[in-house]
């Protein structure tokens, strides 16, 4: 580490640097270069550190849950860790629901929180709670810093674990302390951790190629785990004549004119997905997470792939790889019998073609109120080659899954196994931040946006130009559905909605507002090309499911 590794965080009024100053330096040492939070009494000094450095930005939120979301979806979207910030106590609490999908869906996280001067003085304290235990189970790495010296050994801990367990590490940071002047040659920094590529023996590999040989119906499922892995992916498939299917969160990695792609295997996927996962004799699982909604099925021989080694296993008759995909499958792929097979590979042809034709007459372009199969289907002839689209949780994320085409170069993030809602609009702030030369879309009901639609106000701020699609039924439509599936009367789910697109004309945005099928096109174009933050509020048919 240089002489002046530290020296890029600015001075205080006293002409040394605080202790606030030294963690943000080093932050920025780590590349953390974005902070979502909401200043406060017990963070200015954190807060102004942010804004003396100049290589790091902040952006001020409306509430903490959406600054921990936001810094999830900008790890879960470029592989690199923000940071969120916050005050002691109802600030830290706040944060809880966003770091615990950063937590559920492994995305690394850095979570800075001011804390009161004098820590667990007893009844009576101000905005005062026991952070470390708040946020034990929720993190990697949890600590307070206590002593000014500690600082810089407390972060590279921090970033540390975040990094290699791919987790949410929490650093509360007493006021006091923040403010204290300190040399940062006293505080010595830690190397940089090194590469996690991991790749099993070749022993492995020659007992994993044997299962996949002996195998007649063999079936490849992806998931996000193999994101970088996929040419390897597509080239196992046509080596050994097996059907594609992904995860929802895998959702657009295997393009959609893959001869051997048949889609999403899980609640949203096809009949065709499940019956071909079914009939196999072999599951190639590649970066699979196995969660409820994949819904894989039990008992099948595996062949798995995976660099968390305790998701490992999962059938009794399993070939275990603990490794990156992207350095197991080439080693794999070389020792595979190619086969021939023309009538599997029409057949697979055949199945999504049929699974095509479904969706396709789902989307009824004369249907009032319009269907939400329509609006997935305008929207996948629309959304730009380079969209970077957010998805939230409930009826519209189920069907972005199930009837949304993506095509290459688009990306997706969504709240996958905490599936919370309101998670979208702020993950298209973290979007846009991310790639601003690239369109950012969030796709979310009413519900959803309704949670978080403070942000839009963000968004107008910071002119951060992205369209909001609200597909809008007045309803939890998805707890609708799930009352009726359980025999419950209908009871709580109505919505009192506002005028979604006169509230971001209100904020200083751009509203359209969408009744019938034939305005549903031109507005999606003109929220895209106003350059403006854009909401395009759809009339839908809450009785669709």
């Amino acid at each position: 580490m240089s002489e002046d590794s530290h020296s890029s965080g600015s001075e205080d009024a006293g002409g040394g640097q605080t202790v606030a100053d030294v963690i943000i330096a080093e932050l920025v040492r780590w590349g953390v270069g974005v902070v979502f939070g909401i200043p406060g009494t017990s963070s200015l000094g954190v807060i102004d550190a942010v804004r003396k450095h100049p290589e790091i930005r902040f952006f001020q939120v409306r509430h903490e849950e959406t600054a921990a979301m936001a810094a999830s979806a900008y790890h879960k979207l470029t592989g690199r860790v923000a940071a969120c910030v916050t005050i002691a106590g109802p600030g830290a609490t706040n944060l809880a629901t966003g770091l615990y999908d950063a937590k559920e869906d492994r995305a690394s996280v850095i979570s800075l929180n001011g804390q009161v001067e004098a820590q667990y003085a007893g009844p009576g304290g101000f905005q005062e709670i026991d952070q470390d235990a708040f946020f034990r189970p929720v993190t990697v790495y949890n600590n307070t810093l206590h002593e000014k010296t500690m600082a810089v050994r407390l972060v590279d801990a921090a970033m540390r674990h975040a990094i290699v367990h791919r987790g949410v590490a929490q650093l509360s940071i007493p006021n006091d302390v923040q403010k204290e002047v300190v040399d940062p040659a006293c505080c010595a920094a830690e190397g940089m951790p090194p590469s996690r590529e991991i790749a099993p023996s070749n022993a492995g590999i020659d007992r994993a190629a044997e299962a996949v040989n002996r195998a007649e119906r063999p079936v490849i499922i992806a998931g996000w785990g193999a994101r970088d892995a996929i040419p390897a992916v597509r080239a196992i498939a046509e080596r050994i004549a097996a059907p594609i299917l992904t995860t929802f969160r895998a959702k657009g990695l295997i393009p959609g004119d893959d001869p051997w792609h048949l889609g999403i295997l899980g609640s949203v996927g096809s009949a065709q997905a499940r019956r071909r996962a079914e009939e196999a004799d072999l599951l190639l699982a590649f970066g699979v997470g196995f969660s409820k909604q994949t819904n894989v099925p039990g008992g099948k021989p595996l062949v798995q792939v995976d660099l968390d080694p305790i998701k490992l296993g999962r059938h009794a008759e399993t070939v275990s790889l603990w490794g990156d995909c992207g350095l197991v499958l080439p080693r794999l792929l070389e020792r595979l019998e190619r086969r021939e097979d023309g009538a599997r590979k029409e057949a697979v042809a055949r199945d999504r073609a049929a699974w095509r034709a479904q969706i396709d007459r789902e989307a009824d372009a004369d249907a009032v109120p319009i269907r939400p199969p329509f609006i997935m289907q305008v929207l996948s002839k629309i959304l730009p080659d380079d969209a970077v689209i957010t998805v939230d949780v409930g009826e519209n994320g189920w069907w972005f899954g199930r009837n949304f085409r993506m095509r290459p170069g688009q990306k997706f993030a969504m709240s996958g196994y905490l599936a919370t809602m309101g998670f979208a609009m702020p993950a298209a702030i973290a979007a846009k931040i991310a790639y601003p030369d690239r369109p950012a879309v969030c796709i979310t009901g009413d519900g959803g946006f309704s949670m978080a639609m403070a942000e839009f106000l963000t968004a107008v701020k910071y002119d951060l130009p992205m369209t909001v699609v609200v597909l809008n039924n007045h309803e939890l439509g998805m707890i609708r559905v799930e009352q009726r599936v359980e025999n419950y009367p209908n009871f709580g789910t109505e919505l009192h909605n506002p005028d979604f697109a006169a509230y971001a004309r209100t904020c200083g945005g751009e509203g359209f507002s969408v009744e019938r099928p034939a305005e549903l096109a031109p507005a999606i174009v003109n929220a895209l090309e106003s350059g403006r933050p854009a909401i395009v509020d759809v009339e839908t048919d809450p009785k669709r499911f």
